[in-house]
């Protein structure tokens, strides 16, 4: 597994970023170099996307795969204060995470969390949960499912960033370079075209999916969030169609260390580009 780093690579308050289902760790660029000088900024390509390898098994594109590949991480980096920002499926592997170290906690409480010893105990701080909740709209994955595995090839990095402009419309408002950003990282020159740069068979357990499903798993991610004992800073596009503002609501109800930000003119997901979006992450991470 690939990952970006901004900051000092001996502070060992670390914030770690995870991006959604098919983009990189370079989303979050603007956002780790604001905070380079307080925190190690750590924004992995989750495996499947970006620079890092692909799964010889498609079915193994899941949370948990990705929560081990965290857990993993996190061994490696070593850090005394683990804050997380996590957008949409980013978030979901937060709150996996968060749930495996509250059950590693409860059935091995004389050793570290996930078994391993005590002086590695990796324990959340702070948690980002940008536009992403224990309740999933099926409706907003649906609309999601449509496109994550359609192989599509084009002649001009023009038309690349025309077809990401169209499908993540929820971003909001971009200038052309924004959208070329947004680009740049998520489509890869192949010869003479522009591929897409993730493993379009990330979109292959999509297939199994039911309402029942997602709705099954809702007990889950609801026991991981009611889990988190720190501060949980909800972000939610005010148009969004994955999170709701009612699960929005119910979120703050379940969870008294939750407070949550509303994005105006922003749907799925909010970006980090720009002051507006950042200053009031930089502002709940670095409060005492």
């Amino acid at each position: 597994m690939a990952y970006w780093e901004w900051g000092d690579p001996d502070n060992d308050r670390v914030l770690l970023c995870v991006h959604g289902l098919t983009r990189t760790g370079r989303d979050f660029d603007l956002l780790a170099q604001r905070l380079a000088t307080h925190y190690r900024v750590v924004c992995p390509d989750v495996v499947g996307r970006g620079k890092s390898d692909w799964l010889i098994n498609a079915a193994s594109y899941v949370v948990p795969q990705y929560v081990g590949d965290m857990i993993t991480l996190i061994a490696r980096l070593k850090p005394t204060q683990l804050d997380w920002v996590g957008t949409s499926m980013g978030g979901l592997i937060g709150l996996g995470l968060a749930g495996a170290l509250t059950m590693s906690a409860l059935a091995r409480p004389d050793r570290g969390s996930c078994g391993l010893p005590a002086e590695n105990t990796i324990s959340l701080g702070k948690m980002v949960l940008n536009d992403i909740g224990p309740k999933l709209s099926f409706a907003g994955l649906t609309r999601i499912a449509e496109y994550v595995g359609e192989p599509l090839k084009f002649d001009t990095f023009e038309k690349a960033v025309g077809y990401v402009r169209t499908v993540s419309a929820g971003f909001g408002n971009h200038d052309q370079n924004g959208w070329e950003d947004l680009t740049r990282h998520v489509f890869n020159k192949q010869g003479d075209c522009w591929v897409k740069h993730y493993d379009l068979r990330i979109a292959e357990p999509f297939a199994n999916e039911s309402e029942a499903k997602i709705q099954a798993s809702e007990a889950i991610l609801w026991a991981a969030y009611e889990s988190i004992n720190t501060p949980i800073l909800v972000v939610r596009g005010e148009e969004s169609d994955l999170l709701t503002a009612e699960v929005a609501t119910e979120m703050l109800q379940r969870n008294r260390h939750a407070s949550l930000h509303n994005v105006p003119n922003v749907g799925h997901a909010p970006t980090f580009r720009s002051a507006d979006q950042i200053d009031p992450l930089v502002e709940f991470l670095l409060e005492n």
